[in-house]
């Protein structure tokens, strides 16, 4: 990750019954979607350091939703990492089918996983060189206690179950090709202070920035690195939806502007 740059990841979550008025008369769900991706795109292109879309909201639309996706993909800025957001996870051949897919067939350069499953579920991402892998950690909805925080033993000793997570993720990394990062919620600010003090190397995908009401400058002074950076602070509806008229993607872009100098502003204080 270049430290230099913003930090700001746009979520490309298309829900169209939020879409701004100028869409709503598109009957083509397909031909909607990638409209209103285009529109956004237009107005973050030199402000998202990442861009994600969320498999789920075009999945929703089934074979529409997902040449919508294949077609968002290909019209996303080359230089600009593309994170398919699917939060994968099972085993053997069905995992390295899901790498395929996601890697080969769409060229997406990262994805989120689930690691339920363990390392030997994980193995057909973690082996891919010169992507990225996003493990899920400490997720930022309000039941992610309901396991990851349950208290478990390991080398380490005793501690909730999203701190043994990291550190294992941690240890992939160092014995894998692909760069392995962390999904940890800006939502919880404490358990980032923490994740980071155990994975002082990982880079950490921040969900819950906008509008899940994550603590911004809380979050980030908890989880930027040594070098400042280490950290995709990822907004989806803030951005998306800021505005539902004939503006709508200028209004996007304040919104995406402003998003981004909150971020830089608690980066660089938090460098001072």
């Amino acid at each position: 990750m270049d430290d230099t740059a913003g930090l700001l990841c746009v979520g490309l979550d298309p829900d169209l019954e939020q879409f701004p008025a100028p869409l709503q008369r598109f009957t083509d769900v397909e031909e909607a979607i990638v409209r209103f991706n285009v529109g956004i795109i237009e107005a973050t292109a030199d402000l998202a350091c990442v861009y994600k879309p969320n498999l789920g909201f075009y999945l929703a639309h089934g074979v529409p939703g997902l040449r919508a996706l294949e077609r968002t993909r290909a019209l996303l800025p080359p230089a600009t990492p593309a994170i398919l957001d699917a939060k994968i996870g099972d085993i053997g051949s069905t995992a390295a089918a899901y790498a395929r897919g996601v890697f080969d067939a769409l060229g997406f350069d990262a994805v989120t996983v689930n690691p339920y499953l363990g390392e030997d579920a994980l193995e057909p991402f973690l082996a891919r060189p010169d992507h990225g892998i996003f493990v899920l950690c400490k997720t930022s909805n309000p039941g992610s206690a309901d396991f990851q925080d349950l208290p478990v033993t390991d080398d380490c000793g005793a501690g909730p179950l999203h701190l043994a997570v990291a550190r294992r993720v941690a240890e992939w990394d160092a014995a894998y090709p692909a760069t392995l990062g962390l999904v940890v919620g800006a939502t919880f600010p404490g358990e980032l202070a923490a994740i980071r003090q155990a994975c002082p190397d990982q880079p950490i995908l921040l969900p819950g920035v906008g509008a899940q009401g994550g603590n911004l400058p809380a979050a980030v002074r908890a989880s930027i690195d040594a070098r400042g950076g280490g950290l995709i602070a990822s907004a989806s509806r803030a951005i998306l939806y800021a505005g539902g008229g004939d503006d709508w993607i200028q209004r996007a872009r304040e919104a995406a502007l402003t998003l981004r100098s909150a971020i830089d502003d608690a980066r660089y204080a938090n460098a001072a």
